[in-house]
């Protein structure tokens, strides 16, 4: 019951609304980084994102239930012709949830069919400091002789309710028997991922995106 008067108390209008200050405050920022000269071959780029959740109304909403979903996909593009070309690209996600009996926070990302715990964590800084953290994605980099480079997208949404028992048994395993071989485990937990509760962010999608220089494979 207290839970479900502080989602209506979210949903109305004077929570909802999003100031123009308010908007000017936001801080979120993600980068992608190139490997070494040497290494462009062998390695992918470094990414990291951040201050995602640190919006007050994000951290709200984690708070009553509704888990964050940090969906990235980093694209490698040939820019050697006339016209850029996607060569490939990886997509992953990172799904951060809010326990108010332990008063924790947790972060697991999910990357094909591989989970892998970020930490428990006690408050919000912390998360953040984790979500920050440089990495590199399981993605073969490119090889031909041509000009590339590497483009960053991320999306933060948060969760609809219907979602997360679905999120629930994907992060517990029992999801994972059921799509091996057969598709991405990623479009598992994602079906219907996509119908944000949007009014309860302003009604806007954030989306952040960076890109690297071109560089040349030799």
């Amino acid at each position: 019951m207290r839970l479900a008067l502080r989602v209506l108390l979210l949903w109305s209008p004077l929570a909802v609304a999003a100031p123009a200050a308010a908007r000017a405050q936001r801080v979120g920022h993600v980068e992608v980084v190139l490997p070494g000269a040497e290494a462009r071959k062998l390695e992918p780029p470094t990414v990291r994102a951040m201050a995602m959740l640190t919006e007050k109304r994000t951290q709200d909403l984690l708070e009553s239930g509704f888990p964050a979903r940090l969906h990235h996909r980093l694209e490698v593009w040939s820019a050697g012709g006339w016209f850029n070309n996607l060569e490939a690209h990886v997509e992953w996600d990172v799904i951060v949830r809010y326990s108010p009996l332990d008063k924790k926070y947790t972060a697991a990302r999910i990357e094909g069919a591989r989970v892998v715990t970020l930490g428990s964590f006690s408050n919000m800084q912390a998360v953040e400091v984790a979500l920050a953290r440089a990495y590199q994605p399981l993605m073969r980099p490119p090889t031909k002789r041509d000009r590339y480079y590497y483009n960053l997208l991320v999306d933060v949404e948060m969760i609809s309710v219907s979602d997360l028992d679905e999120v629930e048994r994907w992060l517990r395993g029992e999801l994972r028997p059921a799509v091996q071989g057969k598709k991405n485990p990623g479009t598992v937990i994602t079906r219907g991922v996509r119908e944000l509760v949007v009014q309860l962010l302003g009604g806007e999608h954030r989306h952040y995106e960076a890109r690297t220089g071109k560089f040349s494979i030799e």
